[in-house]
């Protein structure tokens, strides 16, 4: 009779815990932005600053972030697809960032996407294309 009862109370149990549904996860508060801007390059905010970390091995002039969160600042050379050279600076997060690109002319705001290793494709307001290299 114990028995009938003791499987009665696991399978009520396996019941009810199937059916439970967890809670909505709760929205994290982030000093991080979800999308890098062109003016990110200039200005270094008192949370970032906490996090500031200079490395000469790698490329990158600095990084600022926690692991998962990490972004990178380095400095870029390329080409317009029309041929003519550019140098700039950007930020990245993950596999996008944007920044300022220089030529003869001007300055030209940028978004900038990693294709491999050390090479990024940027596009301009334009729809102007640039290969990139990390310098």
């Amino acid at each position: 009779m114990q028995k009938n009862y003791l499987i009665l109370l696991l399978l009520f149990t396996f019941y009810s815990c199937r059916k439970a549904s967890a809670p909505p996860p709760s929205q994290i508060n982030s000093f991080y932005k979800t999308v890098i801007e062109a003016d990110d390059r200039k200005i270094i905010t008192p949370e970032e600053a906490k996090t500031y970390h200079v490395n000469t091995t790698y490329k990158y002039e600095y990084r600022t972030g926690n692991p998962g969160h990490y972004e990178y600042n380095y400095d870029v050379k390329g080409i317009k697809i029309n041929g003519d050279s550019v140098f700039g600076n950007i930020n990245t997060e993950g596999k996008y960032g944007a920044g300022i690109l220089k030529d003869s002319i001007s300055e030209i705001e940028i978004k900038t996407e990693w294709i491999s290793q050390g090479k990024l494709k940027a596009l301009d307001n334009r729809g102007n294309e640039y290969n990139l290299i990390v310098k």
